[in-house]
């Protein structure tokens, strides 16, 4: 299963240009320039990856993941835009498949023709399901939203203060069985009007912030609230993380079409001025305002403390999932090394037991993917426990994260166990809503698969990953494997690269991984990134 690159230069026309528009000087720029350019004389001519191997890349990329039935979906790729088609039997899957696409190195957008063919359900069955999840949700529960289905197309009407409150509120919507579609006609009315200078300081402070992404070549301008989004990102999966970011208080609308898509932008250069030290002040100014658009955590009030770029986080939420959702916030903050949650969970009102297990086993038999599972819920003192048997490590970890998500569950101990299955569970910052290291079993997904590969097989397959990552410079990393053991070594940037590339050798099909890369912008510490 081999992803050889048909990349062989990185060839940057008008990199200059481009880096002068966004105000790097104008010495810096032609040294970039110049550098990616001799990169390019290094290798043969060629300055795409070509459309077959990104088709490629894409199929094997569904292959391993869970979600996406391999077999039920085509891809088709002509100048690096891809178009999927085929079935899937949920919204979830199908919005997932076009997820994953984007992240494929040389990607520049994704088509999504998928049908969605769910299994039969009634119209008044599913818009009960929608109102139901919407008021098992704690930050959900409040909103003023009315619910209507007409052939599976959930149609949501109503008002809530942020664009953020209203995706919220869709996903939801999305995450119930029988749902083809969500048309989204909910208004938002903020409670202040903001000028458009606050509101372009604001996109490019969460743009500077986000850890997914590399600004260096994006440009903000807003007229009348309308964010407009121009320049460079090094993949169509951040270009779409750039998109979602500009939604902040007081914007109507925020248009991306202007960004194109380089695979080069990735280059390390184009990225180091975003990874300068930052005080642990600044720190937590940014990862309080992070907070801040986030509805799942946003109405409590969580004390942040930063000491040379560890986070402690102190406070009370109503709910696990906004425990875990406040430590994604800071983790994924510029210059978070590690997170210590203290966070408590602890509900207004305790809803009994009984109730709870009665709410989990809804919220599971409602969600597209656990249809199939096996799982018996008990519930002690705001405690849930999860026995029975799923089919993936996905399912053990969707089931995992539905439940979390009930308003009164203040912990989760999952005990499900998983039918073979010889896939990793890791984490993609841009596919997936939970994170792999909340979960405490996650090493039993990696621990139990025995490599059938040779080590030269599991080196090449952990190089391929390395290269088709849009979060790793595969350049700098060399990959050593002995008896299924990967050992990485080279440099990184970034802590959250450092983590990328372990992630990216699971993937690749390693028992175990040493990580030995250095980290370039970080504590000497390496135990901080464990």
């Amino acid at each position: 299963m081999s992803r050889r690159r048909s990349l062989s230069g990185l060839l940057v026309n008008s990199v200059a240009l481009l880096l002068l528009a966004t105000g790097v000087p104008p010495e810096r720029a032609l040294a970039l320039e110049k550098g990616a350019n001799q990169k390019a004389r290094k290798t043969a001519e060629g300055t795409t990856v070509a459309d077959r191997d990104i088709s490629d890349a894409i199929e094997e990329e569904f292959i391993e993941d869970r979600a996406i039935d391999f077999n039920d979906i085509d891809v088709a790729t002509r100048q690096g835009v891809v178009t999927l088609g085929g079935v899937v039997d949920n919204l979830l899957a199908k919005e997932r498949a076009a997820a994953v696409a984007r992240t494929v190195k040389g990607v520049r957008a994704v088509v999504n023709t998928i049908r969605i063919e769910p299994p039969p359900r009634t119209d008044a069955s599913i818009r009960q399901s929608i109102r139901n999840a919407l008021l098992r949700d704690p930050a959900t529960d409040s909103y003023e939203v009315d619910v209507k289905v007409a052939d599976g197309v959930a149609i949501l009407s109503g008002t809530v203060d942020s664009w953020s409150e209203k995706m919220l509120t869709a996903n939801v919507a999305k995450g119930v069985k029988g749902v083809v579609g969500v048309r989204n006609k909910i208004i938002v009315d903020p409670k202040r009007e903001r000028p458009d200078i606050e509101i372009q300081r604001d996109v490019e402070k969460r743009l500077n912030w986000d850890r997914f992404v590399d600004n260096a070549l994006i440009r903000v301008s807003v007229n009348d609230g309308k964010v407009t989004l121009s320049g460079t990102t090094g993949s169509a999966a951040e270009k779409s993380r750039a998109h979602t970011l500009a939604w902040v208080s007081g914007v109507n609308d925020v248009d991306s079409s202007a960004i194109d898509v380089k695979f080069w932008a990735r280059d390390g250069d184009l990225r180091k001025n975003k990874y300068v030290a930052r005080s642990d002040r600044e720190v937590a100014r940014a990862i309080k305002d992070a907070l801040f658009h986030d509805p799942r955590v946003a109405s409590y009030r969580i004390d942040v403390t930063v000491r040379s770029g560890v986070v402690t986080l102190r406070g009370k939420v109503e709910s696990l999932r906004a425990r875990r959702a406040a430590a994604a916030d800071a983790r994924n903050t510029v210059g978070v090394w590690k997170v210590k949650n203290l966070i408590k969970v602890r509900g207004k009102d305790f809803p009994g037991d009984e109730t709870l297990e009665h709410r989990v086993r809804t919220a599971l038999g409602d969600d597209p993917y656990l249809e199939r599972g096996d799982v018996t819920v008990s519930a002690i003192n705001g405690r849930v426990y999860l026995h029975g048997q799923v089919d993936s490590f996905f399912e053990k970890a969707r089931a995992e994260e539905a439940a979390s998500s009930v308003t009164g569950v203040s912990d989760v101990r999952n005990y499900l166990a998983v039918d073979f299955d010889d896939s990793r569970l890791v984490h993609d910052p841009y596919v997936d809503g939970w994170y792999v290291d909340d979960f405490a079993w996650n090493g039993l997904a990696r621990d139990r698969v025995t490599p059938t590969r040779t080590d030269w097989e599991l080196r090449r397959e952990i190089e391929d990953e390395l290269w088709w990552s849009p979060f790793v410079d595969s350049q700098e990393v060399r990959v050593t494997v002995e008896n299924g053991i990967a050992t990485l070594t080279g440099s990184v940037d970034t802590w959250s690269e450092w983590r990328a590339a372990k992630e990216n050798a699971y993937e690749g099909g390693a028992r175990v991984v040493i990580n030995k890369l250095q980290v370039d912008h970080g504590p000497d510490d390496e135990t901080i990134g464990s």
